[in-house]
């Protein structure tokens, strides 16, 4: 057996025993700005009832400090990005000079409930569309701009934004009809073993939410507060961007975010969300 295997398999057996029990997702509640009921626990998607009977916020699993950096707006590091957003949402860009005001208006109108349903089949496009997805899809058709790098800069500021205008709201995303397919994928990347250490999704996020691994404590992985503010490393976090880190922890060769891959995955991951409310941006470690 070579160097390169025993140190997979040493990796793996140090990994699968730091799994250590913690004591799970505490039973505090989250209110926004006194004002803002969030949903963070509630009865699993029928399409999970043999996998877990209640689905959980990351927002539980949190200390007491950074969850109250969620409660209210003034300590919400993840607020400075949103208002970036609404900068950006208002200006004028592209060879059509406009901005995604001109077309959508004011945000806290029209936006609002546009992120609970996403991801969505776009009947147009004949696929699944994530929010960014459709974002640039207006960037380069209507405003004649260049698409923004996904997760970057620009889009995420404006996807959080979008996010912020749904607190409270429960998420809805479709996945039946043309979107099962797409579905089906996305269920079949989360269950799958990858990468040196053989871990899949499910192993740390079903398996084994609310233990510690290492120094963290697991969640359940949802991602109703995405985008994130992670103290880690002091900004905004997309989606694909967390399941690009996640992937890479196993040891695998990892998608880019923005491709077909992952956007199945979020698919599949937003669905096992359906009943918590919008949080993003939420704080996380």
């Amino acid at each position: 057996m070579n160097f390169k295997a025993l140190t997979a398999i040493a990796s793996a057996l140090t990994l699968s025993a730091s799994f250590v029990a913690a004591g799970g997702a505490d039973d505090d509640t989250l209110v926004v700005n006194d004002e803002i009921s969030i949903v963070t626990k509630a009865a699993a998607p029928a399409h999970m009832a043999d996998a877990v009977d209640e689905v959980i916020s990351g927002w539980h699993f949190r200390t007491d400090e950074t969850q109250s950096l969620q409660a209210d707006d003034f300590d919400n590091p993840g607020m400075l990005f949103v208002e970036q957003g609404l900068d950006v949402w208002n200006t004028a860009d592209g060879s059509e000079g406009k901005s995604c005001a001109d077309c959508h208006g004011d945000p806290e109108e029209s936006m609002v409930g546009v992120r609970t349903v996403y991801p969505k089949w776009n009947e147009a496009a004949g696929e699944v569309r994530t929010l960014q997805m459709q974002m640039n899809d207006c960037r380069e058709n209507r405003m004649g701009a260049e698409a923004w790098k996904y997760d970057k800069a620009d889009a995420i500021n404006v996807e959080a934004m979008i996010a912020s205008v749904s607190r409270g709201l429960p998420m809805n995303v479709a996945i039946d009809g043309p979107a099962a397919a797409t579905w089906e994928q996305g269920k079949e990347l989360y269950y799958t073993r990858t990468g040196q250490l053989e871990l899949s999704c499910a192993n740390c996020h079903e398996q084994n939410f609310g233990n510690y691994i290492r120094a963290d404590h697991l969640s359940q992985g949802q991602i109703n507060g995405f985008p994130t503010y992670r103290l880690k490393n002091a900004k905004l976090n997309g989606v694909h961007s967390r399941f690009k880190g996640c992937v890479r922890d196993t040891r695998a060769e990892t998608y880019k975010p923005g491709s077909a891959e992952f956007v199945a995955l979020e698919l599949y991951v937003a669905s096992r969300g359906n009943g918590l409310s919008v949080e993003g941006p939420s704080v996380r470690n």
